[in-house]
This record gives structure tokens, C-alpha cells and sequence, in this order.
């Protein structure tokens, strides 16, 4: 016994984009919305800098950040 069935493609959506206006879709979306559970934020500790090691970068690049006037110049 199959687990699914393929309907050919003229009844595999029972409307066009074109049927559903912008007002119905955004109504849509507002009852659906309470259903959709947003996970908690994960939150990253700092890191203290003494703990950060071996991070090396490669003198062109270090020279690039350092001529941008927002990080270096």
C-alpha cells in the first residue's frame, strides 16, 4: 500500500496564486500565527579575552580592516 499518492498536476492545488487575495492571505497569516511557537533566543556568554587563542589573520586582511574608516583609519 503506498504512503502517498501523486495526483496529477491540475488537482494537486485546488486554486491559483490569483484566487487569493492580498486581504484574505493576510488574514490567513494572522490565525496562523498564534500555532507558530518562536523558540527562545539563545543567548551567547562573552568571552573573555584571555581565553581567546590562536586566532591568526593574514597581514593583506588585517591591512584591509585597518584602511576601512569605520574599524582602523
Amino acid at each position: 500500500m503506498p504512503k502517498h499518492t501523486v495526483l496529477p498536476e491540475s488537482a494537486a492545488s485546488p486554486w491559483s496564486p490569483g484566487d487569493l487575495s492580498l486581504k484574505e492571505l493576510q488574514g490567513d497569516c494572522a490565525r496562523m500565527a498564534p500555532h507558530w511557537a518562536v523558540p527562545a533566543a539563545a543567548t551567547a556568554a562573552p568571552v573573555p579575552p584571555s581565553l581567546i587563542h590562536g586566532v591568526t589573520v593574514p597581514t593583506a586582511s588585517a591591512r584591509l580592516i585597518d584602511g576601512m574608516s569605520e574599524y582602523g583609519d
